[in-house]
């Protein structure tokens, strides 16, 4: 294991007291759902995509020691229960990337980064949420030099991505 929940600080940029319980309570409930799911069953794939802290790292930070907005981690962490519904649902592939990247491989018992090849899956649904609405998402599977799948991201979609504020993606998989 790369790290456990205590190394992810929680990140406030808002002083509204009402709102930091909603985004604990929701980080809770996430984390919780989170750590009960191991693999998920990707008919695309015809193998199982892990959901391991590395997908739950990304959803709290963009890059590495550069946390995502405290309204960002909010809404990925409200979505993360439909996340497994959508890998398990995939049969087609909506978006794919191929890149080479640094990732942090485990070499003589020292973490190392190493350029690797990384592809980036996007699957897109519409599935009901907890309350019967309709909601749209992308998920983001990762793969790096041919190894195991596994959980990259959600991203939720909005009626109007003219609002920049909602919008919550950049179209780079590997930062959204």
């Amino acid at each position: 294991m790369l790290f456990s929940w205590k190394d992810i600080p929680v990140i406030m940029d808002s002083n509204n007291e009402k709102k930091n319980l909603l985004f604990e309570k929701t980080l809770t409930e996430a984390e919780a759902f989170y750590d009960s799911i191991n693999d998920v069953e990707c008919p695309y794939f015809n193998d199982v995509v892990a959901f391991n802290l590395k997908g739950i790292k990304h959803i709290r930070f963009k890059k590495e020691k550069v946390a995502r907005s405290h309204a960002d981690q909010f809404m990925r962490l409200k979505y993360i229960r439909l996340a497994p519904r959508v890998v398990e649902k995939s049969k087609t592939l909506q978006e794919y990337k191929q890149a080479k990247c640094f990732e942090e491989l485990k070499s003589d018992g020292k973490r190392v980064k190493t350029l690797q090849e990384v592809r980036y899956y996007g699957f897109i649904a519409i599935l009901k949420d907890e309350l019967g609405r309709m909601t749209r998402l992308k998920v983001v599977v990762k793969q790096v030099a041919g190894g195991k799948p596994y959980f990259w991201s959600i991203i939720p979609f909005w009626k109007n991505n003219k609002d920049l504020d909602r919008q919550m993606h950049s179209g780079d998989l590997e930062e959204d």
